[in-house]
């Protein structure tokens, strides 16, 4: 049994830094779920809570029984595995299967099949498909990309029913004849991947470890610690691969291992290879790197956090009407913060945010941090994800009506919350 708890840092005692924290932690056996500039989550077994409660950090307990809130999902699952996911609307009021999942997505494509096709990116390193939809709207495919990828870490499991809903609208929309669905298909081709790592998304996870979150790729042979499995694949693309020692890690057995080298993860040289071949052929007018949790909408840079890109105003700008349209459709009150990862988040190196602006030349970019802010994590309840799929349609529905508006000249408040 593991207790979730969230650690203000921002009302630590004067004169106490923010490192005094995970310092005092390392005496602790215990997982960070996530650690920002003013608090981090962490999981820590009950024997262990004498301990921490004696270390006297602000903390507020998010999950008292972990296990019980994953067995919640497990009896849910479970439960829905055995209804038709294509009638009712009923696939979004639950958690499901990878198998489940790649047939949902087929039915979607499928139902298509004059204005889309059924791709991939390439093969995992235990071989499964990184399945994705390529849509268009009228003259064919061919125009300025949206790309969209998602569960890159296997654990945030509302990233993929999240792109299923908003593919299920562009399908549905366009189909109807909604003219600002038809619009943007007549506009743009899109890409969407919701499973990026599906050796440890959706089978690991669902399987053997709820909360792992780096793919299932064995350490280098070279490595000291043969037990430590996995590569961080949003800390293995190319641009500033190593350029902050904070940004991503060398040792096998952290969380964000970055790996040997850049693209040793062949789910990342797989999607690398894949967005080269669209910068190439058409441009990348979009880019979007879906995870889970936080609510944050995050641009160019994370490497440094006093790097700003020279677009910021408009993505800045777009990301905040993003949230204002969000919140104001929300019945959760759902809020984004927004602004460069770097400043707003934490610093990191070999992200996708940086590497397809830099590289794939993307006119815009973001790393979209899903619901919620710490009270459930990534163990969201079933019961959130319709209203987080929703939302992020409405967000959608904002930022593709500005993509080429003639106001969003680069030029603006270059601010960030």
């Amino acid at each position: 049994m593991r207790f979730v708890l969230h650690l203000a840092l921002a009302s630590l005692a004067a004169g106490v830094s923010i490192r005094s924290p995970s310092e005092r932690l390392a005496k602790l056996s215990h997982n960070v779920w996530e650690s920002a500039s003013d608090h981090i989550d962490v999981a820590i077994p009950r024997h262990e809570v004498a301990r921490f409660e004696a270390l006297g950090l602000n903390s507020r307990v998010l999950h008292a029984d972990l296990g019980a809130s994953i067995a919640s999902e497990a009896e849910v699952r479970s439960y829905w595995k055995r209804q038709d996911y294509n009638t009712s609307g009923d696939w979004f009021d639950s958690y499901h299967p990878y198998e489940d999942h790649i047939e949902y997505f087929k039915q979607l494509q499928e139902s298509f099949p004059e204005n889309s096709n059924w791709t991939s990116s390439g093969t995992s390193y235990e071989g499964r498909d990184i399945y994705g939809i390529h849509m268009w709207g009228a003259d064919g495919p061919g125009k300025p990309a949206v790309l969209w990828h998602g569960t890159v870490h296997a654990r945030e499991w509302i990233v993929a029913p999240t792109l299923e809903y908003i593919t299920k609208q562009l399908v549905d929309g366009y189909k109807s004849g909604d003219n600002l669905t038809q619009t943007f298909l007549n506009s743009y081709d899109f890409y969407i991947f919701p499973i990026v790592n599906p050796d440890a998304g959706f089978v690991h996870t669902q399987t053997t470890d709820r909360l792992w979150r780096k793919n299932r790729q064995p350490p280098p042979a070279t490595a000291a610690n043969q037990t430590c499995y996995g590569r961080d694949i949003n800390r293995n693309w190319e641009h500033n691969w190593d350029a902050n020692t904070r940004g991503a890690s060398d040792n096998e057995c952290s969380q964000t291992y970055r790996g040997v080298r850049p693209r040793d993860a062949p789910e990342n040289a797989a999607m690398d290879d894949f967005l080269r071949n669209i910068r190439d052929e058409q441009g990348i007018k979009l880019y979007i790197d879906w995870h889970s949790y936080s609510q944050l909408i995050l641009c160019p840079f994370g490497h440094n956090e006093y790097l700003y890109a020279p677009e910021l105003g408009r993505w800045t700008r777009a990301a905040s009407l993003m949230s204002q349209e969000i919140a104001a459709n929300s019945t959760n009150q759902t809020t984004y913060t927004f602004g460069p990862s770097g400043a707003v988040l934490y610093p990191t190196t070999g992200v996708g945010v940086d590497h397809v602006y830099a590289v794939g030349r993307a006119e815009w970019s973001y790393t979209i941090e899903l619901p919620d802010t710490g009270d459930f994590g990534f163990v969201l309840p079933p019961e959130r994800i319709r209203p987080t799929v929703e939302e992020s349609w409405v967000g959608q529905k904002v930022l593709l009506s500005l993509l080429d508006e003639t106001f969003f000249d680069g030029e603006g408040p270059a601010i960030f919350y």
